[in-house]
């Protein structure tokens, strides 16, 4: 079954002032929260007791920044040691990554996409499969938004569709479905983005994430989580649910932060889909 249920948000440094003056609204709206791991490992003093705090009254998922699934390095097994632990002191209910990478020498603060090729498939499912054998626990994976296609030989290309329900089979792990990602990859990249969603795994998603994103061009989205959520994502939230059953559904928030009494509205427009949802939500056997 599914970690959690119901809305959730994502946890922000920039948030937690409002968030508990706002304490009671939160809790009335709010059923779980994600954290990105790295920005909260091995930390002290106030912005410790602060998260703490949080973890208390609300059910944690993590969604990492930096392990770097598709990276031609090594995996970091020190970050992972420390995920473990922190996954563990928190009771964290489940941890999910990019389907990217992120670095080779260094750190690249951007998630590029892998080649969509079945070389690439083998080689992501094997880190995937290392990383639940050190964490004991399946992860789930996040299919990235990207704005240049990866570059492959004719002819070696896989659709995202396929590489991704590839990967998630090899690896046996589940899935984090983003919406708003499905919505810029298919005006970025031509495709239908129902048929995109319609065409994952259901029994595989761990939760749904929605957000806003940036119009460079008529023809250009970027992946912000900077804005509102818009209309034609809020609807293919709904696509999902008719898919596969009412799914947990977080909202992303990175900056341009609103007001929380307007942060929250945009949390209860999940719950008001999830409340017309139609279908039962799939358990994975």
């Amino acid at each position: 079954m599914q970690p959690v249920s119901g809305a959730g948000l994502g946890l922000r440094r920039g948030l937690m002032t409002g968030l508990r003056a706002h304490a009671d609204q939160v809790a009335s709206r709010v059923d779980f929260m994600e954290v990105a791991p790295e920005n909260w490992i091995r930390l002290g003093g106030r912005w410790q007791s602060r998260f703490e705090a949080f973890a208390r009254d609300y059910p944690l998922v993590t969604h990492g920044l930096s392990l770097s699934l598709g990276a031609p390095a090594p995996l970091d097994t020190t970050l992972l040691a420390d995920i473990r632990a922190f996954l563990q002191r928190y009771q964290v209910r489940c941890y999910t990554e990019h389907l990217s990478y992120c670095s080779d020498d260094a750190h690249l603060y951007d998630l590029m996409p892998i080649p969509f090729t079945e070389e690439a498939v083998h080689y992501v499912a094997a880190r995937i499969r290392q990383v639940q054998d050190t964490l004991e626990q399946r992860i789930g994976i996040e299919h990235v938004s990207y704005y240049t296609p990866p570059g492959v030989l004719p002819g070696q290309a896989m659709t995202e569709l396929e590489f991704v329900r590839a990967v998630l089979d090899e690896a046996d792990c589940g899935l984090l479905l983003d919406v708003n990602n499905a919505y810029v990859n298919s005006i970025n990249h031509g495709y239908d983005p129902a048929a995109f969603i319609a065409g994952l795994p259901g029994e595989r998603i761990m939760y749904v994430h929605v957000a806003g994103h940036y119009d460079e061009a008529e023809d250009l989205k970027v992946d912000t989580h900077g804005s509102p959520v818009i209309d034609p994502v809020w609807a293919l939230l709904e696509h999902a649910y008719d898919c596969f059953g009412v799914l947990p559904t977080l909202l992303e928030r990175d900056f341009n932060f609103p007001e929380v009494p307007v942060l929250l509205e945009e949390v209860e427009q999940i719950r008001r889909r999830q409340a017309q949802g139609r279908g039962a939500a799939w358990v994975a056997t």
